[in-house]
């Protein structure tokens, strides 16, 4: 029998927010609460009793189509309001890093993945998933974005 084609995918989301670095930073490092602004992640128990470099979390995710990604993600990485990088494991196996800049008022928050798909029916699929499964995960961070746009505080305007 043939081994199933893995599917790799290199995968950047950019979120701009006019708010302090240190909100959005907080924000993020809060995943408790990415189910009340991330519409899509529907849950985020611990899986670790760690905090920090070590510590994991299983994130249920669900977008626009139909399929439901648990991943267990664990941070490798973290540079206090600069970068947290995590390897994730379960339907996707890989490395995601999220940075954070700031400039001119604007924080930005800038996600990077590097990870191939382990379910073996999307395996199989091949290049014939690659755009939709593109669209499904632009799709769940840009509501991400949004949800979080919502969720933080508002700045008064003088």
């Amino acid at each position: 029998m043939n081994e199933p084609i893995v599917t790799a995918y290199r995968l950047t989301t950019q979120w701009r927010f006019d708010a302090p670095l240190d909100v959005v930073w907080n924000a993020i490092l809060d995943v408790d609460g990415w189910a009340d602004w991330w519409p899509g992640v529907t849950s985020v128990p611990l899986v670790s009793d760690t905090t920090g470099p070590g510590s994991a979390r299983r994130y249920t995710c669900r977008s626009v189509l139909p399929l439901r990604l648990i991943l267990d993600a664990r941070i490798t990485r973290v540079a206090p309001l600069r970068l947290i990088e995590g390897r994730v494991e379960g339907d996707l196996v890989g490395i995601g890093r999220c940075h954070f800049s700031h400039a001119r008022g604007q924080t930005t928050v800038r996600f990077d993945w590097q990870v191939h798909t382990t379910n073996h029916w999307l395996n199989r699929m091949g290049a014939l998933v690659v755009p939709v499964l593109r669209w499904n995960h632009d799709r769940l961070m840009r509501n991400g974005g949004r949800g979080l746009a919502h969720y933080l505080p508002r700045r008064p305007h003088g």
